[in-house]
């Protein structure tokens, strides 16, 4: 899934939303290979010069979501809820990582958030720490876009291309990797993603039914028919 024109979807639920011609939308989809700067990103946390991201098949673009830099690719589960605000911008962050901990949980993945570096992290066998999940929002008009990034079979190495979230040393880590001590099969993203719709529902406090093809297509006028036919694919699930 492209970044640039789910950015664009986005901010169009946005604008519905606001002008009351639109409801509240969970994205859940599959990114292809993008580093994206957020609001706070320092160029040079970018590693490699942008010819070697091109023959890499790396996009690189700007993000309006907070925080520094991070990758998006396949194996990793992004998610996008289009919301109000209800509880501020730290209570909508911590709604997501409450979710997301718990589907991690029924994985027998313990994940605890951390406000000063936000994301879910989780303690390795060596008593350090690895980043699971990021986390980025926009908000405007006390309506968020972007969200998170959950990394579940995603090529770890892709992170070497930047400084992760502008962390210094910091370790990503992944579904896939933790679950290899224990032997334990990894979840589809299809499965998963119905997972954190559910698990959405209970933390947000809110009702996220799936839509269909047409009715995304319906709201996206003006992005590709393509894209919203793979969102369509992966918006919400399971109540």
């Amino acid at each position: 899934m492209p970044f640039a024109p789910t950015t664009a979807l986005q901010e169009q639920l946005r604008q519905r939303l606001l002008a009351g011609t639109g409801g509240e939308t969970l994205l859940l989809l599959e990114h292809h290979p993008v580093i994206t700067l957020g609001r706070s990103a320092v160029d040079q946390h970018v590693l490699v010069a942008a010819g070697e991201l091109e023959r890499r098949g790396v996009e690189l673009h700007r993000a309006s979501r907070g925080g520094d830099v991070t990758f998006h690719g396949p194996g990793q589960l992004v998610g996008y809820p289009v919301v109000r605000l209800d509880r501020g911008v730290v209570g909508h962050l911590r709604a997501m990582a409450d979710g997301l901990a718990d589907v991690l949980a029924a994985l027998g993945i313990t994940a605890f958030w951390r406000r000063e570096a936000p994301g879910l992290w989780i303690k390795d066998d060596r008593g350090g720490v690895s980043k699971i999940c990021s986390f980025g929002v926009n908000v405007h008009r006390r309506v968020a876009i972007h969200g998170f990034a959950l990394n579940v079979a995603v090529d770890l190495d892709a992170f070497r291309l930047i400084v992760p979230c502008g962390l210094d040393g910091v370790q990503m880590t992944s579904i896939e990797r933790v679950l290899d001590r224990s032997r334990v099969a990894v979840p589809t993203l299809e499965a998963l993603a119905g997972d954190v719709a559910s698990a959405f529902c209970r933390s947000f406090g809110r009702s996220f039914a799936r839509a269909s093809s047409a009715e995304v297509r319906a709201s996206s006028a003006d992005v590709r028919a393509s894209c919203a036919e793979v969102i369509a694919e992966t918006i919400g699930d399971r109540i």
